[in-house]
């Protein structure tokens, strides 16, 4: 089956069920990065910003005045991604932070490191993931993969930063989901991929394990009056190298993707709705935000419709509790 066929079916899938759309301000359909307000005095936090989305996050948000912190597992790869944005940029304010978010040593070391040394933290960009490696990787920590990278690491991460995103005025934690989430099932008698392994199933997991938590997580915000928005962001399909560092351009998934590559937009493109997301005035605790033409895989900005098992609270609850045991990390 053609990439886009399944693309398609993923997005048949989804419902307009859940975070309800009626009634909130929809974003302009041509938003763009020229309708960024100033984010001058603004202290940002984009995992995985050496490349990709990421890095395009960096770069706009660097552009818009933005203090930006780029974390990463490669230093080379972050000087090489901060040189290019000041060629854009000459007085961008963006520095590097080696995190590996499939160790939560790391996560802590990070987080740590952060806690001491910045007086808050307005925005945090939960971007980076892995996709589809063919062969059950291990984290440090024993996690499969793809859960620890894409969710884990991101869930510990933001439970750790939540002392500095509640210094803030305007805090807002940002994730990133997937059009794949709609194709994703929770396997609690599973959930590590032990019993068997499916590179596209445990990524779908994984993504939609993230709209549960920037659901739940916005919930517990507004109970708590933390004053953080947790908004969820998904860009369609975009030409990034996640394809080349998963499955392999090689791969029979790789090949399809190829072929159809053309009817995909830009890294530039795809983090639209993310940058919309972390920096529009009217962008919405709890919403989740994406292109909406082409089965959701490009075309103008608005609300994303979300798949139906990621408005199952109690799957959401139970995810939540598991991720604080599996993480040894509960928020304050």
């Amino acid at each position: 089956m053609k990439l886009a066929r399944t693309l398609a079916a993923g997005a048949a899938l989804m419902s307009a069920a859940g975070i309800e759309a009626s009634g909130r301000l929809a974003p302009k359909p041509d938003w763009s990065t020229h309708d960024m307000p100033s984010q001058e005095g603004r202290i940002v936090l984009v995992t995985g910003g050496t490349s990709g989305m990421g890095y395009e996050d960096a770069l706009a948000l660097s552009r818009a005045g933005a203090e930006v912190i780029i974390a990463a597992r490669n230093p080379e790869r972050g000087a090489e991604a901060i040189a290019r944005i000041r060629e854009s940029v000459p007085d961008a304010k963006v520095q590097f932070e080696a995190v590996d978010l499939a160790s939560l040593a790391s996560v802590r070391g990070l987080a740590e490191r952060l806690n001491e040394r910045l007086p808050r933290l307005d925005v945090l960009v939960n971007n980076a993931a892995i996709m589809a490696p063919p062969e059950r990787g291990i984290s440090a920590d024993g996690f499969e993969l793809q859960l620890a990278t894409n969710y884990l690491g991101h869930f510990a991460l933001t439970g750790l930063l939540v002392p500095l995103l509640r210094e803030s005025p305007d805090a807002r934690v940002v994730s990133l989901s997937s059009i794949a989430a709609a194709r994703g099932s929770l396997n609690f008698d599973d959930l590590q991929a032990e019993r068997q392994y499916d590179p596209y199933g445990s990524y779908a997991q994984s993504k939609l394990a993230i709209l549960h938590w920037v659901f739940a997580l916005q919930r517990r915000s507004e109970a708590a009056g933390w004053g953080i928005r947790s908004i969820a962001a998904h860009p369609g399909v975009a030409v990034t190298e996640l394809i080349a560092r998963g499955p392999g351009l090689n791969s029979e998934f790789g090949r399809q993707w190829a072929e159809d590559r053309d009817a995909y937009h830009s890294a530039a493109q795809g983090a639209l709705p993310t940058l919309y997301a972390a920096t529009a005035p009217e962008a919405v605790g709890g919403a989740y935000y994406g292109p909406t033409g082409d089965e959701e895989r490009r075309g103008p900005l608005g609300f994303a419709r979300t798949p139906p098992a990621a408005t199952d609270e109690a799957d959401a609850e139970r995810l939540w509790t598991l991720s604080e045991q599996l993480t040894g990390v509960t928020y304050p």
